[in-house]
């Protein structure tokens, strides 16, 4: 089943946003064709766009990286917008511009308010939604301040609201499952944030994390004995003997590169293990040559092969390991 994402693009204090949400998410929870979800700006406290352009879906702050995976679970979306000065609130075009990937190939509908019933946000909203490949459909619900706010505070829409609802969501939702098709881009960004999920885990020597990305039967060929880690278990105490060597881990990823095709996909790259010894020591380690398997599970995109590898010497048969990628 398809996931439409609500976003409740107002952070404002005093924000009838809220209200609105809610009752978007209400009307759309009672169908049977998609799963809704809303999403809070507040939730998601970016700061001012601070990453490079978001092509590649990798992202330096964590907060960035929560935010793309939110998005990223979602095939669709409804956003709640106001309308600030004749445009979008600030927070929510701060938000969309932060990632890029994550947005592509899926719908978009907008339920807007405001003094003109946020009409002009909206419009501004399009324009956005083309840059970020995001199929904005024509229904929309406009929500003017005057007439379906008491007091121009408490939300009390008029019953032709709930038809122009209905119509919005049965267009999101047939263009969300028309696009599945062209969104394999998301899965390759899900994936390049597992992996990140595997450096995180790695760097806080987080065994259950770690558990929670590989599949219970994965196969790991490793540069060390034996000749392969066949299951969980086994690729889990391999890292744990990687934490009792370490007081500290730290793990780079250079040069990633991900092929992905149905229910399976292919990462290749530069992978290297550092850190501090108890003694303070600190070891660079040794770049290897990486490689990741995925297969999309009911429990999300798992690692069921990785293999970490160096060159050798053909005349010696000794591994060449002081090789910079």
């Amino acid at each position: 089943m398809i996931k439409i994402g609500i976003v409740l693009g107002s952070t404002r204090p005093g924000r009838k946003g809220d209200q609105v949400a809610r009752w978007v998410h209400e009307r759309a929870a009672s169908r049977g064709d998609a799963e809704f979800t809303v999403i809070d700006l507040r939730d998601h406290p970016l700061p001012h766009l601070e990453e490079p352009p978001g092509f590649s879906g990798q992202y330096r702050d964590e907060r960035t990286r929560a935010f793309a995976a939110v998005v990223a679970s979602c095939d669709g979306f409804v956003f709640v917008t106001p309308e600030y000065n004749h445009s979008l609130p600030g927070v929510l075009k701060n938000a969309m511009d932060h990632i890029h990937v994550e947005w592509n190939s899926k719908a978009a509908g907008f339920v807007s308010y405001g003094g003109v019933g946020g009409a002009r946000s909206v419009e501004q909203l399009r324009l956005v939604c083309g840059a970020l490949q995001l199929a904005d459909v024509a229904p929309q619900v406009t929500l003017p301040l005057a007439t379906e706010f008491a007091n121009h505070t408490v939300f009390a829409p008029g019953d032709h609201q709930l038809a122009a609802l209905g119509t919005l969501l049965d267009h999101v939702v047939a263009w969300s499952t028309a696009l599945a098709p062209l969104r394999g881009g998301d899965a390759e960004a899900v994936i390049r944030r597992r992996l990140d999920e595997v450096i995180e885990a790695l760097r806080a020597k987080d065994l259950q994390a770690l558990r929670g990305i590989y599949a219970p039967d994965v196969v790991s060929f490793d540069v060390e004995p034996p000749l392969q880690h066949a299951g969980v278990e086994a690729k889990l105490k391999n890292w744990a003997k990687v934490f009792t060597i370490f007081e500290k881990v730290d793990y780079e990823l250079r040069d990633l590169t991900i092929t992905v095709s149905a229910g399976l996909a292919v990462g290749h790259g530069f992978g290297r293990i550092s850190g501090t010894l108890p003694t303070g020591e600190a070891v660079a380690g040794m770049w290897v040559r990486a490689t990741f398997v995925f297969r999309k599970t009911g429990d999300g995109w798992l690692i069921g092969h990785d293999q970490a590898s160096v060159p050798f010497d053909v005349v010696s048969g000794r591994g060449v390991t002081d090789l910079e990628p």
